[in-house]
């Protein structure tokens, strides 16, 4: 008999909202999380909008020594890792942890804590030759992104698979496909998957203000300056945070009498082999990637009830994967709710795709669809139903999410509704 992947618990740590059920309330009202940067003096920068997580490491639960040790990114995926682990109900100390776990995304690794200590050992960069000495103690640590699944492991006592999985935005749909992976090949009967990024620091802005891809629209109104499909919009908007969740075998989670949120049941990923921030217009490569997950979850187009688009509010990207929806789905692209939840918490880089993931399997749970908020003048060459502004009950059994990234990356997973595969609700 094949072995099924089941998400039983969601964490969160998200802009407007610490935790699972305040990042769905979010959502679900449709508020926007986008604000004037605070982490740091933005003044000199293009873009001067991001989406913060009001995050207090302490509140979180975590010890001074730990603040200490881990770099701001590392502290989102553990407190959110620790919420899922709780939420799941499951006792790891009860498990063989040989056959536990953990499947983390990044794209950009600890890039907080080594700006910070950059900039103490270079004395404000105005040292070539800098001093070590002055670093902290596990500065090492903040050079080796696999850091950030190891404290994860150290978390939930994870002996099984631990990786970092890094493929720039589509990090966070990898990383959960890959923990679904060692559930389905046996390697493991339980995965802490999700991915982590807290991308906003001054060398960031810098990068992706030289490419002109974030908004410039910082002044006037930040809480709508992400609007992706909307005919104004002018680039993305940067933000923050994790969701991890608990995968298990299926089998088990409903002998334990598990919650279950969804079922994986269907993934692909695909690249396009073009350009490192170029998208061809026809969507070809992602309507590839769409295609092969409903194959591997035996479903048709006329199956998928929701669409969670990568939706980030670039011209490019917008009309890109609208073309993807046509060209996978056909008619059906006509019929579907898609929304894009990056107009209220902002494209988090590799963290993005498990925060996606996770409002996916909660939109499934409640029935709702997450709207597009500050979609008021539609691009005439986005003519898809991209629920705008309010959300919407809905009745879905399927999802579809999707994924895209620099390095011409293209990532699809569909989730169902708990009872529609054999699995008790």
């Amino acid at each position: 008999m094949s072995r099924r992947a089941v998400i039983t618990g969601v964490g969160a740590v998200a802009p407007g909202g610490i935790g699972r059920d305040a990042y769905w309330d979010l959502l679900s009202n449709g508020r926007t999380a986008t604000r004037e940067i605070s982490l740091f003096d933005a003044a000199k920068f293009r873009s001067r909008v991001a989406a913060e997580c009001d995050f207090d490491p302490v509140a979180a639960g975590l010890s001074p020594q730990e603040v200490r040790r881990m770099d701001r990114a590392a502290q989102f995926a553990v407190v959110a890792a620790r919420e899922a682990v709780e939420d799941s109900g499951i006792d790891l100390g009860a498990v063989d942890p040989g056959l536990i776990g953990v499947s983390i995304g990044s794209a950009v690794g600890c890039t907080t804590g080594l700006e910070d200590e950059y900039a103490v050992l270079s004395d404000g960069g105005r040292n070539w030759l800098v001093d070590h000495t002055y670093g902290v103690p596990h500065l090492y640590g903040y050079m080796v992104p696999s850091t950030l699944a190891a404290e994860v492991a150290r978390q939930g006592g994870a002996e099984g698979p631990v990786a970092l999985i890094s493929t720039g935005c589509t990090s966070g749909l990898d990383a959960v496909a890959h923990g679904v992976q060692l559930i389905e090949e046996g390697t493991a009967d339980i995965v802490i998957a999700g991915a982590t990024d807290a991308p906003l620091s001054p060398i960031t802005s810098a990068c992706f203000d030289a490419i002109k891809a974030t908004t410039p629209n910082t002044d006037d109104d930040p809480a709508h300056a992400s609007r992706p499909f909307d005919g104004r919009r002018d680039g993305f908007v940067l933000g923050e945070g994790s969701a991890v969740m608990v995968i298990e075998e299926a089998g088990a989670a409903r002998r334990r009498g598990a919650t279950v949120y969804a079922e994986v049941v269907g993934f692909a990923s695909r690249s396009n082999a073009f350009h490192m921030t170029g998208l061809k217009p026809d969507g070809r490569e992602m309507a590839e990637a769409i295609r092969v997950a409903l194959d591997r979850a035996r479903l048709d187009p006329e199956d998928i009830d929701y669409i969670n688009a990568h939706g980030s509010g670039t011209k490019q990207n917008d009309r890109h994967e609208t073309a993807a929806f046509k060209r996978s789905l056909g008619q059906r692209a006509y019929e579907v709710p898609v929304s894009s939840i990056k107009s209220m918490i902002g494209h988090s880089l590799g963290a993005i795709g498990s925060l996606e993931v996770a409002a996916c399997a909660l939109a499934l749970r409640h029935q709702v669809v997450p709207p597009t908020a500050n979609l008021s003048v539609p691009d005439p060459q986005c003519d898809l139903d991209y629920v705008p502004m309010t959300a919407r009950e809905h009745r879905m059994d399927h999802v579809l999410s999707v994924g895209s990234g620099f390095g011409g990356f293209q990532s699809a997973m569909v989730l169902g509704r708990p009872g529609r595969s054999g699995e008790a609700a």
